[in-house]
């Protein structure tokens, strides 16, 4: 797997198959679609009238209308919606506001977040009594074990934004299927093994404070 230079929530594998696809949405709107994503999910219904005008204005292929469809549940149909749109384009933000007709409130939240956003471009990752060298490391299993053991459901999500596939979240849940925390570590486990060195403890720290997880709750990954 090719290695990433920065964390994106939005992280893709390989070459973009869609040749006519290849630049990808303006980062702030791909900030507003990773700060409101949980919401996304929680209100949106993709499968009727969204996709379709997304389809319609050839923002979505027809593979993606199928991979979406193929999901069980609205959520994840969401979700791999999600997914999709940045890599369609400067367009796909506006076509989706478009899209969402059926929706105005959250077409109101997103444009409200948009006109709000401010990328989070700080060179100031650190943290309190931690060298800026031991953060360039990546977490121990130690280390990863603290941080499971204060997340919640919001740990998907967080391993989405470090690079992580759906299907590598499938994988972990499925190989511990009565434990979450063991699915939580072991998907912070295989960010390390796919990342290698850039799978750093400040690559880790900055996606945490990006998504707004509390800084206790990374100060203890050091304790």
């Amino acid at each position: 797997m090719g290695q990433h230079k920065e964390v994106s929530c939005f992280s893709t594998r390989g070459p973009c198959p869609f040749q006519t696809h290849c630049t990808w949405m303006d980062a702030r709107d791909k900030q507003v679609l990773r700060s409101l994503r949980l919401e996304l999910c929680s209100e949106l219904l993709v499968e009727g009238l969204v996709i379709q005008y997304l389809y319609q204005e050839g923002i979505l292929t027809e593979n993606d209308m199928q991979e979406i469809r193929s999901q069980v549940t609205n959520h994840r149909k969401t979700m791999t919606l999600l997914d999709i749109l940045p890599a369609r384009g400067p367009k796909a933000f506006e076509t989706f506001l478009e899209s969402l007709q059926e929706f105005p409130w959250v077409r109101d939240k997103l444009e409200a977040k948009r006109n709000e956003a401010v990328l989070m471009v700080s060179e100031d990752n650190g943290i309190p009594g931690i060298s800026k060298q031991a953060l360039e490391n990546p977490p121990t299993d130690q280390q990863i074990n603290k941080l499971a053991r204060n997340l919640g459901a919001e740990w998907e999500y967080i391993v989405l934004c470090l690079g992580l596939t759906q299907n590598d979240i499938y994988r972990c849940k499925a190989n511990h299927p009565y434990n979450i925390q063991s699915q939580i570590v072991s998907a912070f486990i295989s960010w390390r093994q796919h990342f290698g060195k850039e799978a750093t403890l400040e690559s880790l720290c900055s996606t945490l404070k990006q998504v707004e997880v509390a800084s206790s709750v990374i100060q203890q990954m050091f304790e």
